[in-house]
């Protein structure tokens, strides 16, 4: 039986470890498909998991990896044949069923998203489920009457994965992105990536948050949660979009009704892992197209999956800057 290289996650004497493993195709969870990874990514979640800080895994044991990149080695299901390029993200992936860290990936044909000719699976995986999530946050955004005209749009958690991409995509489309860090150092690295204006933490008193402050926010992107979406709340101009995509400070909030009820506040909810299929193949064609970032994709840091594991306690501690690709499998040929 042909083996090959995974990172698993075990719970074992209630402590729970992740290693890498020699698997067979036939010990993966089940699924019509089988993918031969060439990237993975880390993503903070990912970072939450291996060694169960986040409590994220629902099964054990379970290949870790919450995304990947590669091509179809075999396939049951018809809509799918040897060689095609795809991306597998999302649903159980890496949490209740086997995920990207590994060199051959099995799942459900439903989960598959076909990448475009435009996008090799390293570009796809410089996005990787962050680029994604600040994709459909957008996406979410303009559909709720987002506009460049509007007025200026904040991002806070601005130099990790999600914050990054939004940051290049929004400049993309012409918005005034305000980028908001703790890290002072990051300044010309989120200029860089297209944010007009840098705002630190540091300069905000979030014990003073008021329940309707100065609106100066049209627009707003939060991965912190807590505070800080107060105060995102409290500022934003009539009519405003917040899209809340994670919790990284806090998963409490502690705000009033009135951003909503006299300025007509829209606060979005962003679940990327029960994406519908059909938006997630549309955002990922645009992010292949015409949302394709032209600035993160250079910064990122790659590693041989190797690697991996020491690679984790940045993510936990807060001093990853954008995207960190994981070659998993041989890319000789760029697609």
């Amino acid at each position: 039986m042909h083996k090959f290289k995974a990172y698993r996650t075990f719970q074992e004497n209630g402590v729970v470890s992740s290693r890498f493993v020699e698997m067979g195709l036939d010990e993966l969870d089940p699924g019509e498909v089988v993918v031969k990874t060439k990237y993975s990514t880390i993503n903070y979640k990912d970072a939450l998991s291996y060694n169960g800080a986040g409590k994220i895994m629902r099964k054990y044991p379970t290949v870790a990896g919450i995304d990947m990149a590669g091509t179809v080695d075999t396939s049951a299901d018809p809509r799918f044949k040897h060689g095609d390029k795809v991306i597998v993200h999302a649903y159980d992936v890496g949490v209740a069923h086997d995920g990207g860290y590994a060199e051959y990936v099995r799942v459900p044909a439903d989960w598959v998203v076909r990448r475009s000719p435009n996008m090799t699976a390293f570009e796809a995986m410089t996005l990787g489920t962050a680029g994604f999530t600040a994709a459909q946050a957008i996406e979410l955004m303009q559909h709720n009457g987002l506009t460049p005209r509007s007025g200026p749009v904040i991002v806070d958690g601005a130099t990790g994965g999600v914050g990054s991409v939004a940051i290049d995509v929004l400049s993309r489309l012409g918005y005034h992105v305000v980028a908001l860090t703790g890290k002072e150092k990051e300044t010309d690295y989120l200029r860089g990536i297209g944010a007009s204006e840098v705002v630190l933490r540091s300069s905000i008193d979030f014990s003073k948050v008021r329940p309707l402050d100065k609106a100066t926010w049209a627009g707003a992107i939060d991965s912190l949660g807590g505070e800080v979406l107060a105060w995102m709340l409290s500022t934003m101009k009539q009519a405003g979009t917040v899209a809340s995509v994670g919790l990284a400070a806090d998963f409490k909030l502690s705000t009033t009704v009135m951003p909503f009820i006299l300025r007509g506040v829209h606060l979005l909810g962003i679940n990327s892992a029960e994406c519908p299929m059909a938006l997630r193949q549309k955002l990922w064609d645009r992010l292949a197209n015409e949302w394709r970032p032209s600035r993160v994709q250079a910064k990122v840091v790659t590693i041989d999956f190797a690697d991996l594991p020491t690679h984790f306690d940045a993510f936990l501690k807060g001093t990853v800057r954008g995207r960190t690709v994981v070659r998993v499998g041989a890319d000789t040929a760029g697609l």
